[in-house]
C-alpha cells in the first residue's frame, strides 16, 4: 500500500462533504438525543464496512458492472431516503395537533442503528467509491485484500470519529434544538434534505 497518509487526508476531506448518513444523523440527534445520533453514526459505519467486505470479496465489482444490479441497489436505497424524508415530513403535521405528545413519542418505534445501516448499505455509490477510490492508494501489482481491509477500516473509523464529534456538538446545543419550534424546523428541513438525496440517488447514472 502506497501513500498511506495521503489516504487519511483525502478520506477526511471527503468525510467533511455532507451526505445522506450527516441528514439522518443530524435528525435523529435533534429527536432521540446524544444517544440516538451515535447509534445513527454505529449504523452507517457497519453499512461501510459491509461494503468493505464486499469490495474485498468482489461483490462491489459485480454490483458497479451489472446495470439491473446497481439499479436495484440505486433505487432501493433512493426510496428508503425518500421514504425517511417523506415521513419526517408528515411527522410535522402530527406535531402542530400535539405538539408535546409528538415530541415526546413520535419515531419511537424506530431504530436509529437500523436507519443508518440501511441508508449506507442501500446506496451504490459507496460500492463505487470504494472501488474508485481505494485502488488509487494500492502499489502495482499488489495483492488487494488486507490494503482494502486496512483502508475500509481506516476509513470507517476516521468517520465515526468525525459523526460521533458532530453528534456531541449538536448535543451541546440541544436545549435550543429542542425547543419545539426550532426542532419542527430542523426535522423540516432534514426531511428535505433526505428527500433531495433520495432524489439524486434515482437519478444517479451508473458509471
Amino acid at each position: 500500500m502506497e501513500h498511506f497518509f495521503l489516504f487519511m487526508f483525502m478520506s477526511f476531506m471527503l468525510i467533511l462533504l455532507p451526505g445522506p448518513d450527516t441528514g439522518l444523523a443530524t435528525q435523529n440527534t435533534i429527536l432521540y438525543g446524544r444517544k440516538g445520533g451515535v447509534q445513527t453514526v454505529l449504523g452507517s459505519a457497519g453499512g461501510t464496512l459491509i461494503h468493505t467486505l464486499a469490495a474485498v470479496v468482489g461483490l462491489s465489482a459485480l454490483i458497479v458492472k451489472s446495470a439491473l444490479l446497481f439499479s436495484i441497489f440505486k433505487y432501493a436505497g433512493a426510496l428508503y431516503l425518500i421514504y425517511l424524508g417523506v415521513t419526517s415530513l408528515l411527522a410535522l403535521r402530527k406535531a402542530k395537533s400535539s405538539p408535546a405528545e409528538t415530541l415526546k413519542n413520535r419515531h419511537q418505534s424506530r431504530s436509529p442503528l437500523l436507519q443508518g445501516m440501511l441508508t449506507n448499505t442501500l446506496n451504490p455509490k459507496v460500492a463505487v467509491f470504494f472501488l474508485t477510490f481505494l485502488p488509487q492508494f494500492l502499489a502495482a501489482d499488489a495483492e488487494p485484500l488486507l490494503p482494502f481491509l486496512l483502508m475500509g477500516l481506516t476509513y470507517t473509523i476516521m468517520t465515526v470519529l468525525w459523526m460521533v464529534f458532530y453528534v456531541c456538538l449538536l448535543d451541546r446545543i440541544g436545549a435550543w434544538l429542542k425547543r419545539p419550534s426550532v426542532q419542527n424546523a430542523m426535522q423540516g428541513v432534514t426531511g428535505f434534505v433526505l428527500l433531495g438525496f433520495g432524489v439524486k440517488l434515482a437519478l444517479e447514472r451508473r458509471p
